[in-house]
């Protein structure tokens, strides 16, 4: 049977992202129900919510017809899961003191679902004391409370505080319609100002494929998207420390706090890593090409008709784990991935053996594909496999960053 959630809409200039949310769930095959606050109804209106999710849009708490064909408590319990989104400073209030003065917080309060609150807000208000005491409130009751993102915001200013992207929501969306909620909540909260654990430590990442050129219009490459490298550059970031990320060629924008560095060959890649140390940490993420092209031909390589392939001679790459490992200016912490497609520990033990590194992330890329929104990780250390459960990106990179933090303090 296909999954149901209830969305509740907030007021605030984020409402808008809720109509690109619904899409890609229905997208899924996710059916969708919403709830729009008096709030919400400034931003986004119902005749739109009502033609993406393909379902009646609920508004009002004293609506007769309402009540004699569904009650608001029926209507808080067929979906499998509720979620408040955007979730404003004042409806995380409301849900954490129990009120019921509306529709949407009385089937809050009347819900007997997983509820994930997904918070937009000025940053001033989401660091204030009394919301970050109402987020505390909501987890202890059982809310799955979603970190917002870093960034600038409508209002001018800069921090956390932004809506997450509805591809992300939808990624936790499907965690949680998954079962996978419990390692959800887990996750470190770095969004506080209080809370930067890395604060002073330099983080060298790699992130994305390589493109090595065959002649001027073609190359050697693999599927790598980039996300998982940037997601943890973006949670080293927000965890205070000084973060360089060597980008392979993607279509992803910077993070905030980060400092990039684009490059395309291995080679290149090789070159930005060495001159960014020294580092306390380096995290190796980058699908790197072991081979590339022995002579890149000067001009595009031609048919000629005879049916014959070309030769292609190829010379292997500089392995820039195994010599980051060696340098003289080795990071305290170096961390390795392996994305593999079979027998996945036993291909990193061996990997983490042979390269030096401290840590091997790795991960079955046949069962969860690259640039997917998901990702189950086993970290290969020479004290045992500690394997992680399947989690949106962002949640494996702010798992992984709180387990370096640990190691560098």
């Amino acid at each position: 049977m296909a999954k149901r959630i209830l969305l509740v809409i907030g007021g605030g200039i984020a409402a808008y992202k809720a109509a690109e949310l619904i899409r890609l769930l229905r997208k899924d095959g996710i059916g969708v129900t919403c709830v729009l606050t008096e709030g919400g109804a400034q931003f986004v209106t119902p005749l739109t919510l009502a033609a993406l999710s393909e379902n009646r849009v609920y508004s009002h708490l004293f609506d007769l017809k309402d009540e004699v064909e569904m009650g608001h408590i029926q209507l808080s319990r067929q979906a499998d899961l509720v979620v408040v989104c955007p979730a404003t400073a004042d409806l995380l209030a409301r849900m954490a003191g129990g009120l019921a003065n509306d529709l949407a917080t009385t089937l809050l309060l009347a819900t007997d679902k997983p509820v994930l609150a997904v918070p937009a807000m000025n940053v001033r208000m989401w660091l204030h004391a009394a919301t970050r005491r109402n987020v505390a409130q909501l987890k202890s009751d059982g809310v799955t409370v979603m970190e917002p993102d870093e960034g600038e915001m409508a209002c001018g200013e800069y921090g956390p505080g932004r809506l997450p992207e509805p591809e992300a929501i939808v990624a936790r969306i499907k965690a949680m319609l998954a079962g996978d909620g419990a390692a959800l909540d887990a996750q470190p909260d770095f969004a506080s100002e209080n809370h930067r654990p890395l604060y002073g430590k330099h983080v060298l990442i790699t992130a994305g494929p390589t493109h090595e050129a065959i002649d001027p219009v073609r190359y050697i490459a693999n599927r790598s998207s980039g996300k998982q490298g940037f997601a943890i550059a973006a949670a080293a970031a927000e965890a205070g420390a000084r973060v360089t990320l060597v980008s392979g060629p993607v279509a992803l924008p910077t993070p905030p706090g980060v400092i990039r560095v684009d490059v395309e060959s291995a080679r290149e890649m090789a070159a930005a890593v060495e001159a960014a140390l020294p580092a306390d940490a380096a995290i190796m993420v980058a699908a790197v090409a072991d081979w590339r092209a022995a002579d890149c031909a000067a001009t595009k390589i031609k048919k000629d008709g005879s049916g014959q392939v070309p030769p292609l001679a190829l010379a292997e790459n500089p392995d820039i784990l195994a010599g980051l490992a060696q340098s003289p200016q080795r990071p305290r912490l170096l961390v390795g991935f392996a994305a593999e497609t079979n027998d996945v520990i036993d291909h990193a033990k061996a990997k983490l053996a042979r390269k030096g590194c401290d840590w091997i992330v790795a991960n079955d890329v046949a069962a969860d594909p690259m640039g997917g929104e998901l990702n189950r990780v086993h970290i290969v250390s020479a004290t045992g496999v500690d394997s992680w459960e399947r989690l949106p990106k962002d949640a494996v990179a702010k798992q992984l960053i709180a387990k370096v933090a640990d190691v560098l303090r």
